[in-house]
């Protein structure tokens, strides 16, 4: 029989590992309904007039829970948009949100276009009717409902949604907080560009710290030295490879792109990658590393940490079976099916799950959004206070004598990393990985702690499932 026609939907494989938690849980049924079922779906057809003629383009955005408001979730731009996959993201956006304690219900929104066959002004066009079509039902709005970047979608048209939005409410103060993800001169936040990959490097540190995880997944050591396979090095998975590369010392062994992948053994240099793929559309002539055109036998290959960061389903029944990584870390949303977790989780495999593992974009996210509602840079008021209690503190110390009759020298390099106050990008990354060590130990307790759960992803669901209910408990329902 053909594995294709076992395999679940998206949407399915959602639903199910969703039903697997729940089973574990004592939640009266109507409760498990009400946290399961998307709350409401608006889907736009909208016209914008192109190339001498009009052209019809169909989105969608999906509210899954208003447990807490705003709801948040990204905007995708992709020819296969639809609503299942819509209201899938818009559920995990829910769990990820409850599991990383950011104060919002999930939400997602989906364009049904490939950006890539538009110019720059086409596509300001395009988003700027379709932001127009959600802002009027309050479907953008900074105290309803916030957008994001996603898989199509960056900086550049964040910029033209929060543009439109103040138009259309030229006296909301807060206009800009409508959307995150902005670039830094339109009211977006240091650090925000790199934080679903940053947030990947420190959920794979924080792992690393619990030795009887890393034996779980049958690994010793710490991360470095690692042999890392990166399937798609587009934002998320390139800041990944990057950081895990120069700053953790691993070695990506494989990288897999549309077009291929390319691997070797000695380690790939992420950023030549990088503008290689830029410069030519691909991998392909990569120079120093073999070619294979066949990309997903990528994920076959021997090495210690798989990170599919491109597309959901990419394993799944059809090649669950030969994917050998010991440990998988989901920097993409439901890169893995439900029938393939199985059969993962039964050969050992021990998978960091989408909900923990890229929640750094909306953790960073929802800092913007702070920031844009507080109207004021972080650290801009206590960095240099900061910079000169440190300074007190180093001349005191240099005024000290050794038992020698010396005064203690302290190294230059001591002294600036020691003086430098914390500015943005530095209070953005501690919170973050504040974050991302809480959120892992809420999940470790559980997986460790409760005989019947036996892998991250469960925990994951028990710990977010938990936290949503008790929202809507106090809400009287």
């Amino acid at each position: 029989m053909n594995n294709t026609a076992l395999e679940p939907s998206f949407r399915q494989s959602v639903d199910i590992m969703f039903n697997r938690a729940v089973a574990l849980m004592e939640l009266p049924p109507g409760m498990v309904e009400k946290i399961r079922v998307c709350n409401a779906t608006y889907t736009v057809r909208f016209g914008v007039r192109l190339r001498g003629g009009i052209q019809t383009f169909t989105g969608y955005r999906a509210v899954h829970s208003e447990h807490m408001e705003p709801v948040k979730g990204g905007i995708r731009y992709a020819g296969n948009v639809n609503q299942d996959e819509v209201e899938a993201l818009a559920a995990l956006m829910t769990y990820k949100c409850a599991l990383v304690q950011t104060p919002f219900g999930g939400s997602k929104g989906g364009l049904a276009i490939d950006p890539r066959d538009y110019n720059e002004e086409e596509l300001e066009r395009i988003t700027r009717r379709f932001a127009y079509e959600l802002i009027k039902r309050d479907l953008i709005h900074p105290s309803q409902n916030v957008p994001a970047p996603d898989m199509g979608t960056g900086a550049r048209e964040m910029a033209w949604i929060a543009d439109q939005y103040r138009r259309m409410n030229t006296t909301d103060i807060n206009a800009r907080a409508c959307v995150t993800g902005k670039p830094l001169n339109a009211g977006g936040i240091a650090g925000r560009v790199e934080a679903t990959g940053r947030g990947v490097q420190y959920a794979l540190r924080e792992f690393f710290r619990y030795k009887e995880d890393v034996a779980k997944a049958g690994l010793s050591g710490k991360l470095e030295g690692k042999r890392v396979v990166v399937q798609g090095l587009g934002n998320v998975g390139y800041h990944a490879a990057k950081f895990l590369a120069e700053e953790d010392g691993c070695r990506v062994t494989c990288i897999i792109e549309r077009d291929g992948a390319i691997s070797s053994e000695t380690g790939l240099d992420v950023e030549a990658v990088r503008q290689h793929i830029v410069s030519t559309g691909g991998v392909k002539d990569f120079p120093g590393a073999d070619y294979n055109a066949d990309g997903a036998k990528g994920l076959e290959v021997e090495c210690d940490i798989l990170i599919p960061a491109a597309l959901e389903g990419v394993i799944n029944l059809t090649n669950a079976e030969s994917v050998k990584a010991p440990l998988i870390i989901e920097a993409a949303n439901g890169p893995i099916t439900a029938g393939a977790d199985e059969i993962l989780r039964k050969r050992g495999a021990v998978i960091i799950p989408d909900m923990y593992a890229n929640a750094g974009g909306v953790t960073v996210s929802y800092f913007e959004w702070v920031k844009n509602l507080s109207h004021i840079r972080f650290g801009r008021m206590e960095r240099r206070q900061e910079e000169a209690r440190h300074q007190l503190l180093v001349e005191e110390l240099e005024k000290v004598q050794t038992q020698g009759g010396n005064n203690l020298v302290l190294s230059e390099n001591f002294k600036k990393q020691y003086l430098h106050g914390a500015g943005e990008l530095e209070l953005v990354r501690s919170g973050l990985d504040d974050t991302m060590r809480e959120a892992y130990q809420s999940m470790q307790a559980v997986w460790h702690e409760r005989g019947d759960v036996n892998d991250l992803r469960t925990a994951a669901y028990l710990v977010s499932i938990q936290r949503v209910a008790a929202s809507y408990s106090s809400m009287g329902l």
